[in-house]
């Protein structure tokens, strides 16, 4: 595993499930509940990815992702308590763990199949699985269902990425552009409610 995909996961991972903890802590769960909606986000899209794929589970392969989880989720049932605004915190960790694990799943797709075309559907995969297996067993709305721009910030990230693959560009800077587009997508949506035209009948 490259190292430019090390950080990305673990800096991905460590958002995902602290946003899962503040949606266990908006539920009033104990620490159990914790864990669970925060290993739901920070594994379940890079679980999806992988076996479709065909590679072997990454935290099974790495338990790296669970102890990065288990972090998480002390932070999360210690210290929400001292956040202004928890809800602010779970969106922008979501949209940062959003971006990351679509430059993610997208990096190691195209490293394995060498197909932008997959790399993007994977890299979409990884991005948003997570958060809608967070959202369904919290018993909300998925973010992705919502008409907020979400899936669109990790299609932005993960195409990027595929395109800017073919340069001449450093990899690390391919990541860092493909990331901080997606990122500024969905950041525009949270602050300006950008959403897609909805069909109306």
């Amino acid at each position: 595993m490259s190292p430019l995909y090390q950080i990305l996961e673990s800096v991905g991972l460590l958002a995902f499930a602290l946003s899962g903890g503040l949606v266990a802590a908006r539920k009033e769960l104990d620490i159990i509940g914790f864990a669970v909606l925060a290993l739901m986000p920070a594994v379940g899209g890079g679980t999806m990815r992988d076996l479709i794929l065909g590679v072997p589970v990454f935290w099974i392969s790495d338990t790296r992702p669970i102890w990065i989880t288990a972090i998480a989720v002390l932070l999360a049932y210690y210290g929400e308590r001292h956040l202004v605004s928890r809800h602010k915190v779970i969106i922008w960790a979501d949209a940062l763990g959003l971006s990351l694990f679509a430059v993610a799943g997208a990096h190691k797709a195209f490293t394995i199949t060498g197909d932008p075309l997959i790399a993007i559907i994977m890299g979409m995969t990884t991005g948003v699985a997570g958060g809608m297996i967070r959202d369904i067993i919290a018993n909300e709305m998925p973010l992705v269902l919502n008409p907020e721009v979400y899936a669109t910030a990790a299609f932005g990230s993960a195409a990027a990425y595929a395109v800017l693959a073919y340069t001449s560009l450093p990899v690390l800077w391919v990541a860092s552009i493909a990331f901080l587009f997606g990122f500024i997508v969905r950041g525009c949506a949270i602050i300006w409610g950008l959403s897609l035209p909805r069909r109306k009948r």
